[in-house]
């Protein structure tokens, strides 16, 4: 494994800055893709139901109606489970979002080329693994985040349980 001298990792640095920069920049005046008085945004419901379908695949119902139904619910209790989130969190979470529900920013964090509502679920499933496994730790968290609040708002809802052979909590 070759070793980083001081001019790559300054340079590594540099280039950190300003793409960070001008991302953050470019962010700011997009859409945010959380609000607390209105919502996710259009954008980011279709992140939300894309990246449900990936993680729950032989999960979630497979009648199309009822994998509506259940994601449709599913983006009731995630709007739930992020107003209980403290509000940095929430803005974090918003502006992850708003980046995957654009173009550059589903390619460049995803690694996703089709949008989300056309993307396959191997598609959405190989995007998240590449998200999972890559070496760059904001890619890393930002598949965490998305598992886990997928996670748990979806088995959050005891209709759920049954799928896991889970009987609920014990009755004390």
């Amino acid at each position: 494994m070759r070793r980083m001298n001081r001019r790559t990792w300054m340079k590594l640095g540099l280039g950190s800055a300003v793409v960070l920069a001008v991302g953050g920049g470019w962010l700011a005046s997009a859409a945010p893709g959380w609000q607390r008085g209105a919502g996710f945004s259009a954008g980011a419901q279709r992140v939300w139901r894309a990246v449900a379908r990936g993680l729950l695949d032989g999960v979630l119902p497979t009648a199309p109606v009822a994998q509506d139904a259940a994601l449709e619910g599913l983006t009731t209790r995630l709007h739930v489970a992020v107003l209980a989130l403290p509000g940095h969190a929430q803005q974090e979470l918003s502006q992850l979002l708003a980046l995957l529900a654009t173009a550059p920013g589903r390619l460049g964090l995803a690694g996703l080329g089709t949008d989300w509502p056309q993307a396959t679920v191997p598609d959405v499933q190989a995007a998240l693994q590449q998200m999972r496994s890559s070496r760059i730790s904001l890619r890393v968290q930002a598949y965490l985040a998305l598992h886990d609040l997928v996670g748990a708002a979806y088995f959050s809802e005891p209709a759920t349980w049954t799928v896991l052979d889970y009987p609920g909590p014990m009755k004390l």
